[in-house]
């Protein structure tokens, strides 16, 4: 189709230098049907027709008396014909009335003009040089004529207008029209038709039929042309040219014509081309061409370099540019600081754009929605979302309106940071100002609701987004799936699954990985295998993930053989096992008390050439610490860290706990020490595990210490640890201790059980410390845990080792209140 479009639009252009050769498409009945043989010295008849003159006598009364009603019922009753010979009536005696009554037609009663009016007028406009009108009556005319009206229009001009003055005026106009209107085709004709009157058609005319034309090689044809036709070529012409050629690649031409023009704007276009190409350094060289021909550059020669040397990681060189920028006189703009503050966001710099910005309101020049924008994303990249939202609120105050890359951005950043609700107020606020979410952004947000365990409110925006039309993508169905899978019922997962993947269409192996993953770890490995039959029989290809999804199910599920026999079979499935694999093989080895098979497992995987990792190591620590050989299992993790895998919280919790078995509390404080150097926080697993060491082997004093310790800094305690000091205190008699610690677990809110209680007071009935026991024995009843038949027991048996019978008599009415059996 270009080809036969490039081939048409060559032959007008070479009609147009032989006029002789034109051949007109439309047939000229279609005008002569209805148009009046209007010559220039020809008296109108309008004077002759009483209607006619009451339309003359009423248009120039309606200024001053107000007859707008009797004007008004007079046009409706208005035919073309009798229209075209009142304007040629004005015409010759008052052409500015002419110009008045065709417009108040047009515009006050939306009266349609006739081709002859709108010559007629488009001559008056011609010879009173207002061509701004001229322009936009013909725009408007062509739209309603649309492509292909060319030789009629032609014709008719050519016919009835042929003496009239002004008469090149309004076909050289005809011919800017179309070239504007982007009817390349209709515009050549008319070129062509007026070369064959002997009518010259102006530069800007050409200047726009080749803007139209510069994307294909036809524009040669067109600038021949203007050459041959003697007219002066302009600045414009040769800034279209040099674009032209840059837009179908041909950079070499493009240079060749610089050396013709002194325009700025042409080197300006060169110099982006190559930069966008990534060729910054021949920019450069475009850049240093220019000074040598005398040629000034512009702030926009200057934001093209600096745009091309911070994406080519310049940033030195690029900077060097804005310093001489002042030297040369040239004036940073707005767009510049925005170049510069967009270097730095891309490169990472953040802090690199703020100072860019507030150099630029420093010198007075106000942001723009890029600044903004800019400043919005550099802030969500550094994490910094409040500071993107305060200026979100300051972009909207100043009245310029988001984009949806901001809102994309910010959306994102809240649902990475938990604040999904804000981020769903800004998809809401996003519909009211016009702006379409799209599939990605509901998946963001749906995903952020599922993360958050909000599965009911996720699935509320999945069906908002599917009643808006907005297709759900494959991205947002997985997030659904995992969010039913990981906090709704398991049956409703399964469903949405099944709906899912009911037919033949859907085949997307992750939201079968998802489902298999989701029984495996619960150890339902009948379900997760039902699943994967599917999955073989849909001739959907499993991935390695399929199987480390099965190998963890049948482990969990005790079936250690059938996950070997798996393992073993797993390249027959054209698959390679990865360190997920092994790693989920050798932990449940490590479980199982199969040291040796965990080793052999460990040896292979790096004959296969599979990468450890960190949590590969995790176990293998695990299996070295179970064996009691803690030397070699330090020498392990060292060797991680050389190897540049570094241990998690896990990792030193397993050797910490075993230090804490084996009675050395001070190495356990080591590895604690050493993990706070490597810059990882320890966790509360990790500060149970030290109270209760310290707990276990008589360092009481110690234990409370560091206890208050870490609850005067918040480092989030558990209940475990709380219970673990409470129970040692119990046993050391120190009973004011206790309740102290006791107390202070159900402050910070964490629930109490029946089995918290039993625990404390089977330890003072232990201790013969009945008193102290009866004490937790009435917290129980105040704070609304009822005792169980062993807590009674312990306490009688108490109570009567110090035969305190009063007591025992008084607890057996208690038991049959709370329904107990006395017996």
């Amino acid at each position: 189709m270009l080809h036969s479009t490039r081939n048409q639009c060559r032959s007008l252009l070479r009609r147009s230098l032989n006029p002789s050769t034109l051949v007109l498409t439309k047939s000229s009945s279609l005008i002569s049907s209805q148009s009046l043989q209007l010559e220039p010295e020809t008296p109108s008849s309008a004077a002759n027709s009483s209607f006619v003159y009451g339309i003359l006598q009423n248009f120039k009364l309606l200024k001053s008396d107000g007859v707008k009603n009797r004007f008004r019922t007079l046009v409706s009753g208005l035919k073309s014909s009798q229209v075209d010979e009142i304007i040629d009536h004005l015409r010759k005696c008052d052409p500015d009335s002419a110009v008045e009554l065709f417009e108040l037609l047009k515009n006050e009663y939306d009266f349609k003009h006739s081709r002859i009016s709108r010559f007629v007028i488009a001559h008056i406009l011609a010879g009173q040089r207002r061509l701004k009108l001229l322009r936009s009556n013909f725009m408007q005319m062509l739209q309603e004529e649309g492509s292909g009206s060319g030789p009629s229009l032609c014709e008719l001009l050519s016919v009835n207008f042929k003496c009239w003055k002004e008469n090149a005026i309004v076909w050289d106009m005809l011919a800017f029209a179309y070239s504007r209107s982007e009817m390349v085709h209709d515009a050549l004709f008319v070129i062509a038709k007026m070369k064959d009157l002997n009518m010259q058609p102006s530069i800007l005319t050409y200047n726009s039929l080749l803007y139209n034309l510069r994307h294909s090689d036809i524009m040669w044809d067109v600038y021949n042309d203007i050459k041959e036709s003697g007219i002066n070529a302009s600045r414009q012409t040769t800034s279209i040219l040099v674009d032209g050629l840059c837009k179908q690649s041909l950079m070499q031409e493009a240079v060749t014509l610089l050396h013709d023009t002194d325009h700025v704007a042409s080197f300006n276009t060169v110099m982006s081309s190559f930069s966008k190409m990534g060729f910054v350094d021949i920019a450069q060289s475009i850049f240093c061409l220019m000074l040598k021909f005398g040629v000034h550059p512009d702030a926009y020669s200057y934001n093209i370099l600096i745009n091309g040397l911070f994406l080519a990681g310049s940033i030195e060189d690029a900077l060097r540019l804005t310093y001489d920028m002042d030297r040369h006189g040239v004036e940073p703009n707005v767009a510049t600081y925005n170049t510069i503050s967009k270097g730095f966001r891309v490169i990472g710099k953040i802090s690199g754009a703020l100072k860019s910005i507030q150099q630029m309101l420093t010198k007075g020049l106000n942001p723009n929605s890029i600044t903004y924008t800019l400043l919005i994303c550099g802030n969500c990249q550094a994490g910094k979302v409040d500071e993107s939202l305060i200026l979100r609120d300051e972009m909207l105050s100043q009245g310029y309106q988001l984009n949806y890359i901001s809102y994309s951005v910010m959306v994102s950043s809240l649902c990475k940071i938990g604040r999904v609700d804000k981020a769903l107020f800004l998809l809401y606020e996003m519909e009211i100002v016009g702006l379409k979410p799209d599939d990605v952004m509901y998946s963001i947000i749906i995903h952020g609701l599922c993360k958050q365990g909000d599965i009911q409110r996720a699935i509320q925006v999945y069906t908002e987004m599917c009643t808006k039309r907005v297709l759900p993508n494959i991205f947002t169905q997985r997030a659904i799936l995992l969010g039913l899978c990981g906090g709704g019922p398991l049956s409703e997962a399964r469903m949405y699954f099944d709906m899912l993947t009911s037919g033949d269409n859907n085949r997307d192996i992750v939201l079968y990985n998802i489902m298999i993953n989701t029984y495996a770890k619960l150890g339902m490995i009948n379900e997760a295998v039902q699943i994967y039959n599917q999955i073989v029989e849909k001739g959907i290809d499993s991935t390695i993930v399929t199987i480390n999804s099965l190998i963890c199910g049948f482990c969990t599920a005790g079936q250690l053989t059938k996950a070997i026999r798996l393992f073993d079979n797993v390249r027959d499935h054209g698959l390679a096992p990865t360190a997920v694999t092994y790693t989920t093989l050798m932990n449940f080895l490590c479980e199982s008390g199969n040291t040796k098979g965990m080793f052999e497992l460990m040896q292979e995987m790096e004959a296969s050439g599979v990468e450890p990792t960190h949590v590969t190591y995790t176990v293998i620590i695990k299996g070295l610490c179970k064996k009691w050989k803690l030397r070699e299992s330090m020498l392990v993790l060292d060797h991680m860290i050389l190897l540049g895998l570094y241990p998690d919280e896990v990792s030193y919790n397993i050797l910490i706990q075993r230090f804490c078995k084996a009675r050395k509390i001070n190495e356990a404080f080591e590895l604690h020490n050493k993990m706070i150097s490597r810059d990882l926080k320890p966790d509360g697993v990790t500060y149970n595990i030290l109270i209760n060491g310290l707990c276990v082997y008589g360092k009481l004093h110690d234990a409370d210490e560091l206890f208050l310790y870490l609850r005067e800094y918040n480092f989030g305690l558990k209940k475990v640890a709380y219970m673990t000091l409470i129970k040692a205190h119990c046993v050391k008699g120190d009973v004011t201790q206790a309740r102290r610690v006791f107390s202070e677990m159900m402050r910070m809110g964490f629930e109490v059980t029946v089995r918290d209680y039993s625990c404390v007071i089977n330890r003072l009935c232990k201790r013969r410390l009945t008193n102290e026991a009866k004490v937790f024995f009435s917290m129980m009843f105040s704070n609304g845990v009822l005792p169980d038949v062993y807590i009674y027991t312990v306490m009688m048996d108490a109570l009567r080792l110090v035969d305190d019978r009063h007591s025992v008599h008084e607890l057996l009415p208690n038991m049959v209140k709370c329904g107990l059996d006395d017996s």
